[in-house]
């Protein structure tokens, strides 16, 4: 963590520097709404071999794929910041040769879906998904789910118990969390991404999330062609709101109250349901930690679990393999 500390400091030394009129000047600078030119994102994106779909949602258009049999078993795939169906692009083949449906959408303002004039809050984008899910009338789903995709999961999952088959997560967001609770480097740094006008600089000026918390939460070197993939959907400083907004969602001490309210309904839901659940952890992980999976493993029911080796947070870029392979051997052993 200690590149990640050098990086902020120089980065805030810079607003420093700069003066507090032109962070005052950044928050001023609305979004940026973007309708995405309808394209295959397999010629966009590097090593992305599925047809792109789209479809309309509160009247703005979401991006996503649909692999395998389409009268197979659902698997819903819901991805964070600041990625989009992209971070599934080696999973998704795994669980979809297996006999299933895999679908895997981008978050509205992410990947290739529209980037609606709003607030991008976790209330907006649950209602998105909300609408997507009606949309394709998708029914008992298993939803695979990573980051802030996770959150979104569990509280779809607890608002429609009756239309959820399982739950796999990894690296997920499963508490209302303390900041006082975090280490100094990421106490400094979520403090910077909340404060008005560094956060606009270091998230939306620099594109910090793609160029620095990505790539530093993977454990591999992610190649050039895979960094231009993610960067590809944030070419401008208003385009990058939506990886802004994300870490001032964050419920720290109950603050939004709106999104602590969710977070606690499906928080104290998830141990006693009696939904199959899979959780992938990995050492030492950031979200998950082998700590907080034997605490589960005591008192969650109808939980497994399976290690999966070095990892940080994109889990995905370092372990896809394994992760589809422990999908489809969990759903065939766990769901009925």
């Amino acid at each position: 963590m200690g590149f990640l500390f050098k990086w902020l400091f120089r980065v805030l030394l810079l607003v420093v520097v700069a003066g507090a009129g032109f962070a005052a000047y950044l928050t001023t600078l609305g979004p940026d709404p973007v309708v995405k030119e309808r394209r295959q994102m397999s010629d966009v994106w590097a090593d992305y071999p599925f047809t792109s779909h789209y479809v309309e949602v509160q009247g703005s258009t979401m991006h996503y794929v649909d692999e395998g049999d389409p009268n197979g078993p659902v698997f819903l795939f819901l991805h964070g910041n600041p990625t989009s169906s992209y971070l599934w692009r080696n999973i998704l083949p795994v669980v979809a040769a297996s006999g299933a449906r895999a679908i895997a959408v981008d978050n509205i303002g992410f990947g290739a879906s529209d980037r609606p004039d709003i607030g991008y809050t976790f209330v907006e984008h649950a209602t998105y998904i909300d609408g997507f899910i009606e949309a394709l009338d998708l029914k008992d789903i298993t939803l695979v789910i990573h980051d802030w995709g996770s959150a979104l999961g569990f509280d779809y999952a607890y608002r429609h118990q009756d239309n959820v088959h399982g739950i796999v997560f990894m690296e997920a967001i499963m508490t209302v969390p303390s900041l006082s609770d975090l280490g100094t480097v990421p106490q400094t740094m979520f403090r910077a991404f909340r404060t008005p006008g560094v956060g606009e600089l270091i998230v939306m000026g620099f594109n910090g999330f793609v160029e620095r918390v990505l790539p530093f939460s993977v454990v591999r070197d992610l190649t050039d062609a895979e960094m231009a993939a993610y960067r590809e959907p944030f070419p401008t400083f208003g385009s990058r709101l939506p990886t802004l907004v994300w870490p001032r969602q964050i419920p720290f001490d109950g603050e939004p109250g709106d999104v602590a309210k969710r977070v606690r309904a499906f928080a104290n839901w998830l141990p006693t349901s009696n939904v199959p659940k899979l959780v992938f952890y990995f050492e030492p992980g950031a979200l998950i930690t082998e700590e907080a999976v034997q605490r589960m493993s005591a008192s969650w029911s109808n939980l497994e679990v399976e290690r999966l080796g070095a990892g940080l947070h994109f889990v995905q870029e370092d372990h896809p393999q394994e992760i589809g392979e422990g999908i489809v051997r969990w759903a065939e052993s766990s769901l009925p």
